[in-house]
């Protein structure tokens, strides 16, 4: 069989970084592109941190494309420092690669391109505000069908919120772009939740371990993760976990998933899409359990994962 071929688009913070190394050391899979948006840092960061996660992968050869730097309507939620003002930690870099590596097109250009080239191969995975993949479907309604499938970190699925009362970040960042996406893209379509991602975290015992590798890989990380490690451990955000203290990637669960659908042990099929009105509730993710909203398709709600795959997976990808 031939290699999972992957899209990632990304808004490259501390967990979308250690998704993009989970895929690149992943030996069943191919990394076309990755797509840069707005979201966990401003747009150049976001371009400028996947050029020096790349960089740390020694894969510079992976095409990198700058994409969209603000919400569909041009609401910028302002982002927290959780992973640090430039979303890496704001760990020192002093031999990052510039942006002129960039490529000329745009992100959204690249995927519809790269899809196009590829029907029915491509698994698309988001770990960031949907905007560019909301741009895509208004361009090509079709992108939808020529996909294998799509893979989103974002939403919630109980109105837990960890940056509003209701809304998870990413489609707080975003709700327009999340609600298009989720009404328009009809493919198979695997959901990883704020939640979800709480209640699959990991123990710091493993985090100590897998940073521990002696390789440049995990000093990198270890670099870059040190101030969300931080964050984590104070009381206010022991508050927003779901599921008691540990280490929740939440980007690599999505990622994971794309590229080994086994890991998910436990899923559950539901028609969904996004509150844009409340004053409290903008950006949540809706669930309806009732189909009252009529859509033809449901999306895949990710529950539980196999944590030892996943352990191994993680594992792998700093070695």
């Amino acid at each position: 069989m031939g290699k999972t071929k992957l899209i990632l688009d990304v808004d490259t913070g501390v967990d979308d970084a250690q998704g993009i190394m989970l895929a690149l050391a992943a030996p069943n899979v191919h990394v076309l592109a990755i797509t840069c948006t707005h979201g966990n840092t401003a747009l150049d960061n976001s371009c400028r941190n996947t050029l020096r996660v790349l960089q740390a992968c020694n894969k510079l050869d992976v095409p990198v494309y700058r994409g969209s730097a603000e919400p569909l309507l041009g609401r910028v939620f302002q982002a927290s420092d959780f992973h640090g003002k430039d979303g890496l930690g704001d760990a020192p870099d002093p031999q990052a690669p510039g942006l002129d590596l960039l490529q000329a097109e745009g992100a959204v250009e690249a995927l519809l391109r790269l899809v196009k080239e590829n029907p029915g191969q491509v698994n698309l995975v988001a770990t960031g505000p949907l905007t560019n993949l909301a741009l895509a479907v208004k361009l090509d309604p079709s992108l939808p069908e020529k996909l294998k499938g799509l893979y989103i970190m974002g939403g919630n699925t109980e109105s837990r919120g960890n940056t509003t009362v209701c809304g998870e970040f990413n489609f707080v960042a975003d709700p327009e772009a999340a609600c298009i996406v989720l009404e328009r893209f009809r493919c198979p379509t695997f959901i990883a939740g704020w939640e979800f991602s709480c209640r699959n975290k990991l123990p710091w015992s493993f985090c100590d371990e897998w940073l521990a590798q002696d390789t440049g890989k995990a000093r990198f990380m270890a670099r870059i993760f040190k101030h969300t490690m931080e964050m984590v451990k104070t009381p206010r955000y022991q508050k927003e976990l779901v599921a008691g203290s540990g280490f929740s990637s939440c980007d690599s669960y999505a990622i994971a998933a794309a590229i080994d659908g086994s890991i998910l042990t436990e899923t559950e099929d539901v028609v969904v899409s996004v509150e844009l009105e409340g004053r409290n509730t903008r950006g949540m993710m809706v669930l309806d359990y009732m189909e009252l909203l009529k859509h033809k398709h449901k999306a895949t709600i990710m529950k539980k994962v196999d944590l030892d795959k996943f352990k191994r997976m993680m594992m792998d990808a700093l070695k």
